[in-house]
């Protein structure tokens, strides 16, 4: 076990909001590790996510429950930071359990969704065409003073 991931699973957060960049934080330095990719919470680095994210995917050891909760965190902070979102979390449609989700503006994404599909199910599911997705709904980015 890395001690990115022995660090996230036995912090305690006080929130939801601050678990996931917390773990998006342990994606920015496993990608450095592990896979020698810069994660900069870019809109370019949506290309570099998914990336790591196919090499992830052909490891055999992978523990899928906390590579969705690593990625996805990241995938979604990308979008919460530069959208000015907040995480949430809320029953995903069609499901039974609430998962955490991006709220933005009455929006709700899916990000761990998005990166379970991509991981279970290949390049259909690539992240670049749900981020394009995503900004051609939501518009022009929050402007941060």
């Amino acid at each position: 076990m890395s001690d990115v991931r022995k660090r996230l699973e036995s912090a305690s957060f006080p929130d939801l909001g601050a678990m996931m960049e917390g773990y998006a934080q342990g994606a920015v330095e496993t990608a450095q590790r592990d896979f020698r990719q810069t994660l900069d919470n870019s809109p370019d680095s949506v290309d570099v996510l998914d990336e790591i994210l196919v090499m992830v995917g052909e490891s055999p050891d992978r523990d899928l429950d906390y590579e969705v909760r690593l990625w996805g965190s990241y995938l979604g902070e990308i979008i919460r930071l530069r959208y000015a979102g907040s995480w949430e979390m809320t029953q995903y449609p069609g499901g039974t359990v609430a998962v955490p989700a991006v709220n933005v503006r009455g929006s709700r994404l899916f990000p761990l969704m998005k990166v379970y599909r991509r991981l279970t199910a290949g390049e259909e599911e690539d992240l670049r065409s749900f981020y394009n997705m995503v900004t051609e709904r939501l518009g022009r980015p929050a402007q941060v003073n």
